[in-house]
């Protein structure tokens, strides 16, 4: 075997612990399949007296200074799991400029300035691999910018947060609240103390840029990402979606299509929605995380599997560090970027969806023909209309009844536009739910 290939490491929580127990306890077979071994040549970590258990590493590897440790001489790849935006950014930058490889798991900031790094790349050389950043040990940026490179994939559709797909998953189960859903998370430990992130939206909307930039070889930010989060989602929608064949998923969708000028673009959105149960994301339950590829030759292809935790991340993390370092040995590196097609973002109002409105109003004769009639001035279709009582039961809430429509396929901003005028009509006391509904004709 060669010299070693020595590894810089920054950050030991979860992750980079996890990292560490796999490179000690699968040091053989690691070696026999780069063609040398792997060293850690040190860990940068905030806190060098931290208690880490067991961790079979030399203590005399940890440093505060990971500048430093990236500067030096004998690393030839950096392993970041630390996050953020900075100072992760100055640390990547240094690193790629210098020719070394670096391997990462840090999806805010490959969405937010993805650019930064990947210039950096080009100029230093070296290889940039990011698996982990989304879907956890799910193998599927390296079969979208590899294996699915000859072919022209039209739209992903996926569940990559996992928190958010076990508080929904919870609702859908019990009937439980969002509120109870979310305090059974946070017990279990799939929530984190402060769930804004998740439940709001904003870490599926980082993955949906890095997939949609890889699917459509285009640089899309997280900036450029429509997001909403599942906080207004109530049982009440959940029981509806039951009632119509559907479940609820926070959805990241991006997908080719025309804009109103008749170009070519690509549409990335983050939102809850209504997915048919015969839909393959459908049974996606607990925390897993799942992606819905769908290209011009291959077809639909389904990837699945668990899309968060440590040892999942530091197995999606220790695949990288296998193939950068294969590719220092042979003395070459990985494909660069490709973002040749450079394709416009496509408004989030020119996006065809369809919705599930909710709608709680007067019980009286010709309420149906006016709420009709702003569907119609919008130029929205009606697919279905369901009537009842207010409060679902047989009494209801004295003059209300609860209207219940489903729409067809229109343009998100005249559906939107649709809601806006719902909202002013005397008739309607209030619209209590609005809903996308993905998956079906």
């Amino acid at each position: 075997m060669t010299s070693p290939v020595r590894l810089a490491l920054l950050g030991c929580g979860t992750v980079g612990q996890e990292v560490v127990r796999l490179l000690h306890e699968q040091s053989a077979d690691l070696a026999a399949r780069i063609g040398a071994p792997l060293e850690i040549a040190g860990i940068a970590v905030r806190r060098i007296g931290r208690d880490r258990g067991d961790l079979p590493v030399d203590p005399t590897l940890f440093t505060t200074d990971p500048l430093g440790l990236i500067k030096r001489d004998d690393v030839d790849v950096v392993i970041e799991v630390v996050g953020g935006i900075e100072p992760a950014r100055t640390w990547l930058v240094e690193a790629l400029r210098a020719g070394k490889s670096v391997v990462t798991a840090n999806k805010a900031l490959l969405a937010e300035d993805g650019a930064a790094l990947h210039d950096a790349a080009a100029e230093g050389g070296g290889d940039l691999y990011y698996e982990a950043s989304v879907a956890g040990a799910i193998p599927l940026l390296r079969p979208l910018r590899e294996s699915l490179h000859g072919d022209r994939i039209t739209r992903v559709t996926g569940i990559v947060n996992g928190t958010t797909n076990f508080i929904l998953s919870a609702m859908d189960a019990t009937g439980a609240g969002f509120a109870e859903a979310l305090e059974e998370a946070t017990e279990l430990g799939y929530a984190e103390a402060d769930p804004t992130a998740d439940v709001e939206g904003f870490d599926a909307a980082a993955k949906a840029a890095i997939l949609a930039s890889l699917a459509f070889h285009t640089r899309v930010a997280a900036a450029d990402v429509h997001r909403e989060g599942i906080t207004e989602v109530t049982a009440a929608d959940v029981a509806s979606a039951r009632a119509m064949g559907c479940t609820i998923k926070l959805l990241c969708i991006a997908a080719r299509g025309a804009d109103a000028a008749g170009r070519e673009t690509v549409g990335v959105r983050v939102h809850p929605a209504m997915i048919p149960l015969t839909h393959p994301l459908a049974s996606v339950g607990d925390a897993f995380n799942a992606v819905f590829v769908e290209a011009d030759a291959a077809g639909q292809l389904m990837f699945y599997g668990r899309g968060a935790g440590g040892a999942p991340t530091a197995s999606a993390v220790l695949g990288d560090v296998v193939a950068v370092s294969r590719n220092r040995l042979a003395g070459v590196r990985a494909a660069s970027e490709s973002a040749y097609a450079d394709l416009a973002v496509r408004p989030m109002g020119e996006a065809l969806t369809r919705y599930h409105i909710s709608l709680d109003v007067a019980d009286r004769p010709g309420v149906l023909e006016a709420v009709a009639g702003v569907f119609a001035r919008h130029d929205v279709s009606i697919a279905t209309v369901r009537q009842g009582p207010a409060g679902g039961g047989p009494a209801g809430r004295g003059d209300d009844a609860d209207l219940v429509i489903v729409t067809h396929v229109a343009p998100d901003a005249a559906l939107a536009a649709t809601v806006r005028e719902l909202r002013g009509l005397d008739i309607v006391r209030s619209v209590a739910s609005v809903l996308r509904v993905e998956g079906g004709a």
